[in-house]
């Protein structure tokens, strides 16, 4: 079997669901079979699951913690979780936020041990204790420890929301090479939103620099933009 898992885990606010989505989209319009696992049961404002009617749409099965998008402040998982280890499709996986929501994905180490998965650590230059490559390093082997899983590659997200501009994000490059340099990763990937990467001027810019580009839309926003 070729299906493969891509775990997405990260800082708090480095754009996981963000970037899950976009994942689990770019895999189905390749003809894959995807299952989109929301893992998150930490944070309720930014839940992948939240955009279930979309990616459904786009024949991608949506998993989400039980009473997920709702007031029950302690959602739970789900027994249809366990049988994604024994589907033929690809599974994105939404993880929470540093090692507290990534405890959730050390419940399926076991099984993901025997599949070939992928684990992407989203990194954020702009967010509060991932500013620096040595801050950045600790959260990720905190989010190791407790997944008792292990990062393959590094993907740059570093964002200001709607006040992200081509400097905001070309800035945050070295930052991004540093820190894979720190955690011994590849760079996998450097991300844009959409609506810059189509700019002319951008995209010039965007040539000139020695990263893999991975042009993002912008689904996920706060309740109250």
């Amino acid at each position: 079997m070729d299906r493969k898992f891509y775990i997405v885990c990260g800082h708090y606010g480095c754009g996981k669901s963000n970037f899950s989505i976009n994942l689990a989209l770019e895999l189905a319009e390749k003809g894959r079979k995807v299952i989109m696992m929301d893992l998150d049961l930490v944070n309720p404002y930014f839940l992948s699951s939240a955009y279930s009617e979309m990616l459904e749409e786009k024949g991608i099965k949506v998993i989400a913690p039980m009473f997920a998008n709702s007031n029950v402040e302690t959602p739970g998982l789900p027994a249809e979780m366990n049988l994604v280890f024994e589907t033929d499709c690809d599974v994105v996986m939404d993880v929470g936020g540093d090692d507290a929501g990534s405890v959730v994905l050390g419940r399926f180490h076991e099984q993901l041990a025997n599949t070939d998965y992928e684990m992407i650590y989203l990194i954020n230059h702009y967010r509060n204790l991932t500013m620096t490559p040595e801050e950045t390093a600790q959260v990720l082997r905190e989010i190791e420890a407790a997944s008792r899983c292990k990062a393959s590659a590094v993907v740059a997200n570093s964002h200001l929301k709607q006040e992200t501009t081509w400097e905001t994000v070309q800035s945050a490059i070295p930052y991004a090479k540093e820190t894979a340099k720190e955690l011994n990763l590849p760079l996998k990937a450097v991300t844009i939103p959409s609506y810059l990467a189509k700019d002319d001027r951008v995209k010039t810019e965007m040539n000139k620099e020695d990263v893999n580009w991975y042009p993002v839309e912008i689904y996920v926003k706060a309740p109250w933009e």
